[in-house]
C-alpha cells in the first residue's frame, strides 16, 4: 500500500499547530492571539476558522504538540545511552543549560504549569495526558523499572526536575541557577545508586 501524503489543508493545520506549540511556551497561553500565530505561520487571521472552531480548540493541539515534542526529545536523550545511564541522561537534558535559556525547545509544564489551571477543559486535559506520559518516560528509565513504588519516585523526580528548572529560570544569578539543578542532579543520583544497592 502506497504511503498517503497530507493534503495542502492538513499541512496548514499542521504548520499553524507547529506554530502555536513554540508561540505557547514562549509567551504563555494567554500572551498569544489567533492573528498572531496565523501571522506568524504565514497565514491570514481570516483562514483560521477553516482549521479550527475555537481559540481553544487550537490551544489544545498546540499544548498537545508541545508535550508531545517535550516527551521525543527527552526520550531520545535518554535512548542515546546505556539503559543504566539513561535516567541520568535525561535529568542532564532536562536540567541543561539550553533548556533553562530558551523555553521554547523543551517542556510546556515548566513553562504553562502555572497558566495551565486557567485553562479550558480540553486544555488542561491535552496537558494532563502529555504530563502522564513524561511521568512514564521519568519511571521507565529508573532502576528495577517496574517495581512497588516507582512510580511514585518518578513523580518525586520529574516534580523536582520542574520545580528546578523554573527556580534556574527565576533566579537572575548564574551560580544559584546552577547549584539548585546540581541539587536534583545528586538527588536522582543517589536515588539510582541506592536503588541498584537495594
Amino acid at each position: 500500500m502506497a504511503p498517503t501524503h497530507p493534503t495542502r489543508k492538513e499541512e496548514t493545520r499542521e504548520r499553524i499547530v507547529r506554530t502555536a506549540a513554540r508561540a505557547i511556551r514562549r509567551r504563555g497561553y494567554d500572551g498569544v492571539g489567533v492573528a498572531e500565530i496565523m501571522g506568524e505561520a504565514g497565514l491570514t487571521h481570516g483562514g483560521f476558522y477553516a482549521h479550527f472552531a475555537s481559540k481553544a480548540a487550537l490551544l489544545a493541539e498546540a499544548a498537545d504538540r508541545a508535550g508531545a515534542d517535550g516527551v521525543e526529545s527527552l526520550a531520545r536523550s535518554a535512548a542515546k545511552v546505556p539503559a543504566d545511564q539513561a535516567l541520568m541522561a535525561l535529568v542532564d537534558a532536562y536540567l541543561s543549560d539550553l533548556h533553562v535559556q530558551t523555553p521554547e525547545p523543551q517542556c510546556p509544564v515548566a513553562a504553562l504549569g502555572s497558566e495551565t489551571p486557567r485553562q479550558p477543559p480540553e486544555v488542561r486535559r491535552a496537558a494532563t495526558r502529555r504530563l502522564k506520559e513524561l511521568i512514564g518516560l521519568v519511571e521507565r528509565q529508573m532502576p528495577g523499572w517496574g517495581q512497588p513504588g516507582n512510580h511514585e519516585k518518578a513523580l518525586a523526580i520529574l516534580s523536582a526536575m520542574v520545580g528546578a528548572l523554573v527556580m534556574a529560570r527565576a533566579v537572575d544569578e548564574p551560580a544559584l541557577a546552577r547549584a539548585v539543578r546540581d541539587a536534583v542532579r545528586g538527588l536522582v543520583q543517589d536515588l539510582g545508586t541506592a536503588d541498584r544497592a537495594a
